[in-house]
């Protein structure tokens, strides 16, 4: 399926107006070595980095934060 540049555009504000970014950089080559290690788990970069940060807030400080 194709999107349109107004369907992109609509879906780049919504991101932008509901959701933060949080960027981090990783030595050269681990990035793939991560990618690896969430493709093994069923997940995309994004989604195993949220629940490892999930589990870590949970560990520091017994709560639980939806990500």
């Amino acid at each position: 399926m194709t999107t349109t540049k107004a369907g992109q555009k609509a879906v780049n504000k919504y991101v932008k107006k509901n959701y933060d970014r949080i960027p981090i950089i990783v030595k050269k080559g681990q990035k793939e070595v991560i990618s690896a290690i969430a493709k093994s788990e069923g997940e995309s970069i994004n989604g195993y980095t949220k629940k490892a940060l999930q589990a870590k807030i949970k560990a520091d400080t017994g709560k639980e934060i939806d990500l």
